[in-house]
């Protein structure tokens, strides 16, 4: 594969990135849920080996939206009108997605959620 190849995959690649976050709402809340979490995991210091978890939950929640995307596109150009079997792999698509953010909030609980819990009883807010 050419240099000129390789640049123009990576190309699609990232037009199809950004054609999932323009024009899907929930890419674009669990984009932002990923960097808050990103932020998050960066304040509290995690370790690399939760970063590494925590990139891979992001990840796979992401790329199952992707998919989830795709999958609808091909479903709507080839069965436009509805059909039964086209919601049957719109709804397993979508299904994947939720299992996998679900999956991924679990993640970020047992992670983020006792250092969070420990930082909190350390800085309790100022009473005015």
């Amino acid at each position: 594969m050419s240099t000129k190849s390789l640049r123009r995959s990576f190309g699609y690649a990232l037009c199809g990135i950004a054609t999932t976050l323009r024009s899907g709402r929930n890419a674009r809340i669990q984009l932002a849920i990923a960097v808050a979490v990103v932020v998050l995991a960066f304040l509290l210091r995690v370790s690399r080996g939760e970063w590494a978890v925590l990139v891979l939950a992001i990840g796979l929640v992401l790329a199952a939206e992707s998919i989830n995307t795709a999958i609808e596109g091909v479903v709507d150009l080839l069965s436009p009108e509805h059909h039964a079997r086209a919601k049957v792999a719109k709804d397993v698509a979508a299904g994947a997605v939720l299992v996998a953010a679900i999956a991924a909030a679990i993640v970020g609980l047992l992670i983020l959620g006792p250092p969070l819990y420990e930082w909190l009883i350390q800085s309790p807010p100022a009473v005015q």
